[in-house]
């Protein structure tokens, strides 16, 4: 017969949470990579249009080009628009000048932009038969996944790069 759950307690020891100090959060911040909304849509973009012609080759299919072309397109487009609405908008602008300390708002902003960003993909995924004739699912899932893989993309070359 299985213990209480307050017999558990005692068996696992617990660690005391320590919050850190003004400059330990900083040399913190200092460690972690750093990488622009924009760096991530860019590399999206890029990804977008290679795989979209390799598939033109390796086929020699528009329907083919044009579906890995849309399903890179349902994943840029929406990361585009969200960049733009997080860092460039008139109302994220407003926000940080009129609240300076204001990381509430600006998290809710991204979840707001986030939210954004995938009911647009999956409209324009749902839309996908009507805007790509003789539409390859299988070409659309390609470039689907090949656009989501740029922010791997972009974090790998980042840490590359010397600080």
């Amino acid at each position: 017969m299985p213990s209480e759950p307050d017999d558990w307690a005692d068996e696992v020891p617990v660690e005391e949470i320590k919050p850190l100090s003004r400059e330990e959060a900083q040399r913190w911040r200092a460690r972690q990579p750093q990488m622009s909304a924009w760096r991530v849509v860019g590399w999206q973009w890029s990804l977008m249009f290679a795989v979209s012609l390799l598939a033109a080759l390796a086929t020699r299919q528009a329907s083919v080009a044009w579906s890995v072309f849309y399903g890179g397109l349902c994943i840029a487009l929406p990361s585009a628009l969200m960049a733009y609405g997080v860092t460039s908008s008139p109302l994220t602008r407003m926000v940080v000048r009129w609240f300076p300390g204001a990381a509430r708002l600006s998290l809710a902003g991204v979840f707001l932009w986030e939210g954004i960003k995938v009911l647009l993909a999956l409209a324009m995924m749902w839309s996908a038969p009507r805007w790509v004739p003789n539409l390859s699912w299988l070409g659309l899932v390609a470039g689907l996944v090949v656009v989501l893989k740029a922010y791997w993309l972009g974090f790998l070359f980042q840490r590359r790069r010397p600080h």
